[in-house]
Order: C-alpha cells, then sequence, then structure tokens
C-alpha cells in the first residue's frame, strides 16, 4: 500500500491497516510468484485473456525503485510525506509479513512501539522527520533481517540498541536526536562509574561531617597542646635567665 506523497492528515488509518490479513501471515512460497490481473481483448468472435503483471515505484531502503513486477512477498507499508500524527499504533505489530515499512516526514508523536519488534522479516524501517520521543525499544534488536533504519529527526533519548544489525547502522540513521548516545555517536554514553562519583547517602553525610568535625577538634587540641608546650619551654627559659640576672646584680 502506497499513500505517499499526499495531503493526508489525522491519525493513521487504524481501520484500513487492520484490514490488511494477508500481512498478518508469514507464508513461505516454493517459487516466486508476482501478482497480475488477466484483461480480456475482443478477437474477432473470440475472447484473449491476458496477463497483465503489476508495476508500481517504491521506496524501499532509503531509494526509490521501479518494480517492473510485484511480486507477492513485497508487502509494505509507505505513509510517507504526509501529515499523519499522533501516534504509532501498537497493533501494526501485528502485521507479522511486512517486509518495509516507510512512517517517515509526517507528525508522529508518543513512543516507538515495541511491538514493531514482531515484525521479524522486516527489511526497512523508515520513522525518520517525525516528531517521535522516548527510547529506541531495546527489543528491536531481535530484528535480523533489518538492513535498513532510520530514526532520524526525532526527539529520541537514551542509548541505542545493541547487537545483530543494530551494529551496522551508521550516525546519520540518529542524526538530529540529541538525547540519544551510543560510543559512535557525537554523545556518548555514560554509566555509574565513568568519572561520575556515586551519589552518598545521609547516612555516610552525616559521617563525613561528623567526621571533619572530629578532625577539626584534633587539629586544635594539638595546636594548643603544641603552644602549650612552647610556652611553658619559653617561660622556664626567660624565668632562668631574669633569676641569674636577678642574683648576680644583688651580689
Amino acid at each position: 500500500m502506497d499513500l505517499s506523497n499526499n495531503g493526508f492528515t489525522g491519525e493513521l488509518p487504524s481501520k484500513l491497516l487492520q484490514s490488511f490479513h494477508a500481512m498478518k501471515v508469514i507464508v513461505s512460497q516454493d517459487q516466486f510468484e508476482y501478482m497480475n490481473t488477466s484483461q480480456g481483448l475482443p478477437l474477432s468472435l473470440e475472447t484473449y485473456e491476458k496477463m497483465v503483471d503489476y508495476d508500481m515505484k517504491l521506496m524501499s531502503k532509503g531509494t526509490e525503485r521501479e518494480y517492473t513486477k510485484v511480486p507477492y512477498a513485497l508487502k509494505g507499508i509507505d505513509l510517507s510525506n504526509n501529515k499523519f500524527e499522533v501516534c504509532i499504533p501498537d497493533f501494526i505489530g501485528d502485521l507479522k509479513s511486512l517486509v518495509l515499512l516507510n512512517l517517515s516526514n509526517n507528525i508522529l508523536t508518543c513512543f516507538i512501539p515495541p511491538s514493531l519488534a514482531n515484525l521479524r522479516v522486516l527489511e526497512s524501517l523508515d520513522l525518520s522527520r517525525n516528531k517521535l520521543s522516548g527510547e529506541i525499544p531495546q527489543q528491536l534488536a531481535q530484528l535480523t533481517f533489518l538492513s535498513s533504519f532510520d530514526v532520524s529527526h526525532n526527539q529520541l533519548f537514551g542509548s541505542i540498541p545493541r547487537g545483530s544489525q543494530f551494529n551496522t547502522f551508521g550516525a546519520s540513521s540518529f542524526a538530529m536526536n540529541e538525547g540519544l548516545c551510543e560510543s559512535h555517536l557525537p554523545k556518548k554514553c555514560t554509566t555509574i562509574g565513568d568519572d561520575i562519583p556515586l551519589p552518598t547517602s545521609p547516612l555516610e553525610e552525616e559521617n563525613g561531617d561528623k567526621s571533619l568535625f572530629d578532625l577539626d577538634w584534633k587539629v586544635v587540641l594539638i595546636d594548643a597542646g603544641v603552644g602549650f608546650l612552647i610556652g611553658v619551654v619559653l617561660g622556664n627559659f626567660f624565668i632562668d635567665e631574669k633569676s641569674m640576672w636577678f642574683l648576680y646584680y644583688s651580689q
């Protein structure tokens, strides 16, 4: 289904998408079959049936491709370049045989639904240029066939899923999301222990203040003791000197 590059507004067409029963079941095909239709062409007194293949242009993995024959296995939804808003419905995860899903360049908000991880044969997912927020669901790392992924120009934050296909996606797939962080992005993720001191508990803070208090008093007592000792020694020295001077002149 390709409804891209129109002026559609409002929520995504939920009832329409839920009626795509052929996309809810993954059917193995022994041979590569194409979608076609028969046309009856009048030839004198006979009718000639001609099989005509469907053809179309479709955005696939970030590039526009022309399909002179549309295979049955190519199950895709393209609603890009419209003005759809609100949230991505969870039930899209029920369309398990989806290969292509393009919802880019709309006004979609809310979070990326974790149910998209149910699209096990998905090869291309484009959610770029929306207003999606929250984290990228870690469950999406289970999509082992995903070769094209784009969530750029949104309001996402947190760490990017690791492993599987996500190790192959470049920084451009996550661009213009200031809250996202990962080793190959300008913003690195930090965890507890990476140059960030652990927060102290109230008990530790109290003990710390108490220790500083005790330390100050110890310093004061030591200084007082040293000062007293020096005073006594010097006092005795001057007293002895004055006593000898007094005795000398008195004689």
